[in-house]
């Protein structure tokens, strides 16, 4: 017998990127993967004889658990007084130049306890599982030395262990430059290579390795000279790219065979065709256009005609997308950049997965895949992009076990 069996849903399986759905459908259970799914009517069987377990979700939509690819949600303090400079006219570069940033939050996060990090981003954490997020992506960089990289990473990994969710580890010690190396940024980057990152490899902290190459961070040599270190360690790579600028990122991550590119608002067309050559996802992050209040759109068309595959995320940090919500990642990825709710939610879903390097297992829905759904009160799934600050989420299942229900 299977585990467990849910009738009456409407299957949405995101297979290939599309909706694809499966009307009164059935899905099944069995050792934390999917071991049937497909019309209710083609169950072999009456379903109270074919798993221990019957849930009927009254015509619910049932869709993969949603991931969120890109977030920096272990960290201490928040940025609200740069927040109110930024209406008063200063940038983020501006911002960034005079010592704010994310320099600040280094500070408070350096000063914080292993206990203080854990708990504030457990809360972080907790919203997204509630909103149907089974997976999540959570980058260090908020250390800048090894002492605090280590611990942020154990954090991390922490929060995987004590949480039903999957959680995937990224070193970002490439972030920014931390104060004590002003002037130096050649020098920091030897100690990422040379102690921050082997020290991090060899605790089993690290699943990915990012850097962020910009005008206000590193150069493309420096980032290079990362992303060397991670393949000579067996470490995949992501970047920040073109968020601010055109500096190549797009192309320098593709080089590399990055699994993901993030942000790309500069990204011309060279380097989304790059991409494309090089199968790296891109990784849109519509919560910091918002808030940074950007006007340079990424490049979704070119994205689209090149056969890019694009994945959403929230870019939840304290400085630049304080965004808790992936149902609103969705929305305003059709709103300010126009996707198609279709697309918003295979970003959220098949893509964001591929940009973990996980499209073998999570994302859609398939016989043989992690059993890790998200059921929603919806009679469509262009409901979940719709409804601004709505939650429709009525229950999320890990591994097939349920982990969140209203009720």
């Amino acid at each position: 017998m299977w585990d467990t069996l849910w009738i009456n849903a409407r299957l949405i399986t995101m297979r290939e990127g599309k909706y694809n759905a499966i009307e009164r459908g059935a899905i099944a259970a069995e050792a934390g993967r999917i071991a049937w799914l497909g019309a209710r009517a083609e169950l072999p069987g009456e379903p109270a004889a074919l798993a221990r377990e019957v849930h009927d979700v009254h015509g619910a939509l049932l869709t993969p658990g949603l991931i969120d690819c890109h977030t920096h949600i272990v960290f201490a303090g928040n940025r609200a007084r740069e927040f109110e400079l930024r209406l008063q006219g200063a940038s983020y570069e501006d911002i960034a130049r005079a010592g704010g940033g994310i320099v600040s939050t280094v500070e408070a996060t350096r000063d914080a306890s292993d206990t203080e990090l854990v708990t504030g981003a457990a809360r972080r954490l907790r919203r997204l599982m509630q909103e149907g997020v089974t997976t999540i992506e959570i980058k260090s960089g908020y250390g800048l030395d090894t002492r605090t990289e280590l611990k942020m990473l154990r954090a991390t990994r922490l929060l995987g262990e004590s949480a039903p969710v999957t959680v995937k580890k990224t070193f970002l010690g490439a972030h920014a430059l931390p104060p004590e190396y002003l002037g130096r940024a050649d020098d920091y980057i030897a100690l990422v290579c040379n102690e921050m990152l082997p020290a991090a490899t060899e605790a089993g902290l690290v699943d990915a390795v990012d850097a962020f190459c910009e005008g206000i961070a590193f150069s493309p040599a420096q980032t290079s000279r990362v992303f060397g270190k991670a393949v000579e360690l067996g470490l995949p790579v992501k970047l920040h790219a073109d968020q601010l600028s055109d500096r190549g990122g797009a192309a320098l991550a593709a080089r590399f065979k990055a699994l993901s590119a993030d942000h790309l608002e500069y990204t011309g067309e060279a380097g989304v065709r790059a991409l494309a050559e090089a199968g790296t996802v891109a990784v849109l992050l519509p919560g910091a256009f918002y808030f940074l209040r950007e006007k340079q759109l990424p490049p979704v068309q070119l994205l689209r005609d090149y056969g890019v595959p694009v994945a959403i995320a929230t870019d939840c940090n304290p400085g630049s997308s304080p965004l808790n919500s992936m149902l609103l990642a969705l929305n305003m990825a059709c709103t300010l950049f126009r996707l198609t709710p279709e697309e918003a939610l295979a970003g959220a879903t098949c893509h964001a997965a591929r940009a973990l390097g996980m499209g073998d297992t999570h994302g859609s829905l398939g016989v043989g895949r992690a059993a890790d759904f998200a059921l929603w009160d919806a009679e469509s799934p262009a409901e979940l992009a719709y409804a601004m600050g709505a939650n429709a989420c009525i229950g999320t299942i890990k591994s097939g076990e349920t982990v969140f229900s209203p009720s």
